[in-house]
């Protein structure tokens, strides 16, 4: 059977969560890394599919496995408010802040504003977009970023930015191979890129 890019199923949350901490560690396995291995995807994923299930795509195996996805938020303000009103109440008490291993994703969890920057001003949608290792380097991530573009741009989306760790220079390689350029954001912790969302 021949893998295919599909919209998100509710079906799909298990493998969402699996995705999200397999490729969690700049693009390796973070895996046993906090108290759950869920809660990466609690921060970094499923909010999205949550929330926008219009705007999250995954690559299907052929036999109805998700082993990668793209998903994000077409209006990153809008997304953050809700993350702030109804996600961390939501999840209240699945962060140990306590914890080191989780004191720093806690951190995130607690600080959704730090989504908003003055730079992202002209790219309202943002996006995550992560597959597994055996998946990578066949042309599919591209044809998710095309799948997400075309919903950005049905919804009359104009711009869409993204971030990734600074070390990831596999995946800067990438977002620049498919039109993405740097955005200059002051004390990053990260490096951001954006484009528009004209086709591929």
């Amino acid at each position: 059977m021949q893998p295919t890019i599909r919209a998100y199923r509710p079906t799909d949350l298990d493998a969402i969560y699996d995705i999200c901490v397999r490729t969690a560690a700049a693009g390796g396995d973070a895996r046993g890394r906090h108290t759950t291995d869920r809660m990466l995807g609690d921060v970094w994923a499923v909010p999205y599919v949550t929330r926008e299930p219009e705007h999250a795509h995954v690559l299907d195996d052929g036999t109805g496995t998700a082993v990668g996805y793209i998903l994000g938020t077409a209006d990153t303000e809008a997304f953050v408010k809700w993350f702030r009103e109804e996600w961390i109440p939501a999840k209240a008490g699945t962060f140990a802040a306590d914890d080191p291993r989780d004191r720093e994703l806690a951190a995130v969890f607690e600080s959704p504003e730090k989504m908003i920057r003055p730079e992202f001003a002209g790219y309202p949608a943002h996006l995550h977009i992560d597959l597994l290792p055996e998946w990578q380097g066949r042309g599919q991530g591209r044809a998710l970023m095309a799948a997400f573009l075309d919903g950005l741009r049905a919804a009359g989306v104009e711009r869409v930015h993204l971030g990734m760790a600074a070390e990831n220079t596999g995946a800067y390689a990438f977002y620049r191979r498919l039109g993405f350029h740097d955005i200059q954001v002051p004390n990053p912790g990260a490096r951001f890129v954006g484009r528009d969302t004209g086709p591929l």
